[in-house]
């Protein structure tokens, strides 16, 4: 497991925001007295949102002090969860899934272009816009290859179409997210491959693709208290006669 360190250059202050600090109480309320630091991961996730994508040493020490907690408690939280970034990320932090199923569809070739496009790995692109890195599963198997741009998945890529979606945000458009293919989310590719035949599901006395009506999806069955009668058992061989003395 790699070292997770601070980044070098710090800020000299943090202080939440009039906003930010009445979500943080509104958290912290969510907890029985005594109970408090359990609030910790969320407080430091909206710092990290409020300092541009990244936690500074000061903000998680803010954090320690708004909980009541040992500074050092909340630097293990923060740096044991990748999800808490301890460096400047840029604008758009592009997180590359390159675990097996994205491996196997692509994200090889999808990790060139990022470094073609953005530069090399975890260091922010010259503008100050882009920093990428590569990451274990986002939950996108399906639609592999992936990446995560902030809060948002574009799915399905190639490195064509990852191309145009880094040009795209970096003139400041805003690409379409999820599958940069012909699906809906995490439908088969090339349409339904089964129960094809409606017949199956749908009855005799039904029109294909006429749903069913909630009356009827909600009819009762057999009662959970009628069961078949048990089959009888084989006799044991050379077992004792139980009418026998």
């Amino acid at each position: 497991m790699s070292v997770r360190r601070l980044a070098e250059k710090q800020p000299s202050a943090f202080a939440f925001t009039a906003e930010n600090l009445a979500w943080a109480k509104a958290q912290i309320a969510k907890y029985p007295l005594g109970r408090q630091r359990s609030a910790v991961i969320p407080l430091l996730w909206r710092a990290q949102q409020q300092c541009g994508g990244w936690l500074p040493q000061k903000a998680i020490e803010a954090v320690a002090d708004m909980l009541g907690m040992a500074k050092i408690r909340a630097l293990e939280v923060a740096t044991f969860y990748t999800m808490f970034n301890l460096e400047p990320v840029g604008r758009f932090h592009v997180q590359l899934c390159g675990t097996t199923p994205c491996m196997l569809r692509g994200s090889e070739e999808l990790k060139k272009a990022l470094r073609r496009l953005i530069g090399k790995e975890n260091r922010v692109s010259a503008d100050g816009a882009f920093l990428w890195t590569e990451v274990e599963c986002l939950g996108a198997c399906v639609n592999a290859p992936m990446v995560q741009i902030n809060a948002d998945y574009y799915e399905d890529l190639t490195p064509e179409t990852l191309t145009r979606i880094i040009n795209d945000l970096s003139a400041g458009r805003t690409p379409k997210p999820g599958p940069q293919i012909d699906r809906c989310n995490s439908a088969p590719i090339g349409g339904e491959s089964t129960l094809l035949d409606p017949s199956l599901y749908l009855g005799e006395r039904r029109h294909p693709g006429e749903p069913l009506t909630d009356a009827e999806g909600k009819k009762s069955g057999e009662a959970a208290n009628v069961h078949e009668a048990p089959m009888p058992r084989p006799p044991i061989a050379n077992a004792p006669d139980p009418t026998r003395n």
